[in-house]
This record gives structure tokens, C-alpha cells and sequence, in this order.
């Protein structure tokens, strides 16, 4: 079994070139964080982001502080744990993935309701035109017709 760094070291290469960034797996981290609606929409995003968290912590402190040694941060879970989310990415099951996913086939899901109702609506006119309504004479019209008559006249008898 490889050891905890060398584990690190190979996800944080494939999170480097999947996400194409010099920061990987804080690169991974960040875009986690971006995506207010993924803890959810993706079954264990939290616990996902906050071990992802936590290893890049442990493995800040092995590299930085000479007081701590890799045995005493972590164990051969931890290296299982990085082994497991490294396949999840290759296999295209880790939470980014997943969103990205769900959310492609909602948006595909969308555009195809929004595209057979514009379909639909077409349709509908093409087959039943709308019947002619031939406008209506109210009688408030009428009799404003008659009063500006009245008013016109008078004018024109009184100015004479």
C-alpha cells in the first residue's frame, strides 16, 4: 500500500489536470465550495468536501511543520480514502461529476419540455385557427358618439 503523501500526490495531480489548474485539489476544493446547491443534489458532498479539507490540512502539515511525521496524522484509512476518491474521478463518480451530470441531463430535460411546448403551441395554431370576433357596439360608445354630435352642434348654433 503506498504511503499517505504518495496518495496525495497522485490525486492532486489528476485534480491538476482535470480541472487544468496549478492549485488542484484546492482547485477541487474552491470549485466545491462555488456550488451553493450541491450538497443537495450530490449524496455525500459535505463529507466528501470536508475530507478533501482535512487531507489537504494533514498533508500541509507533513510538508511544512517538521514537528509532525505522516504516522502520527493519519493511518491506511486515509491512504484508502485518497485511493477511493482518486478511482471516483477516473470513473467519473466523485461530486463534481456527479453535479455536472445531474445537472446536464436536468438542463438537457428542460430544454426538451421548453422545445415541445414551443412544438405544441405551434401545432395548435396551425390546427384550429382562432375564429374571427367581430367587434362589438356598446352603448356607452354610442352615446358618447351622440353627446360630442350635441356639443358640436350647439357650438356651431351659438356661434352663429
Amino acid at each position: 500500500m503506498a504511503d499517505f503523501i504518495s496518495s496525495y500526490k497522485h490525486l492532486e495531480k489528476l485534480c491538476g489536470d482535470i480541472l487544468q489548474d496549478d492549485r488542484r485539489i484546492s482547485a477541487y476544493i474552491d470549485e466545491m465550495t462555488k456550488i451553493a446547491s450541491g450538497s443537495s443534489a450530490v449524496h455525500g458532498w459535505n463529507e466528501d468536501l470536508k475530507k478533501l479539507k482535512h487531507y489537504r490540512w494533514v498533508r500541509n502539515q507533513i510538508v511544512h511543520d517538521p514537528d509532525y511525521e505522516e504516522e502520527d496524522l493519519c493511518g491506511p484509512n486515509d491512504v484508502l480514502w485518497l485511493e477511493n476518491f482518486y478511482s471516483r474521478i477516473m470513473n467519473q463518480t466523485d461530486p463534481l461529476a456527479l453535479y455536472y451530470h445531474l445537472t446536464k441531463k436536468v438542463g438537457e430535460d428542460n430544454r426538451k419540455k421548453q422545445e415541445s411546448v414551443r412544438t405544441n403551441t405551434y401545432d395548435t395554431y396551425n390546427r384550429q385557427p382562432m375564429p374571427r370576433r367581430e367587434p362589438e357596439h356598446s352603448s356607452g360608445g354610442m352615446i358618447l358618439v351622440v353627446c360630442v354630435i350635441i356639443i358640436v352642434a350647439c357650438v356651431l348654433f351659438l356661434g352663429k
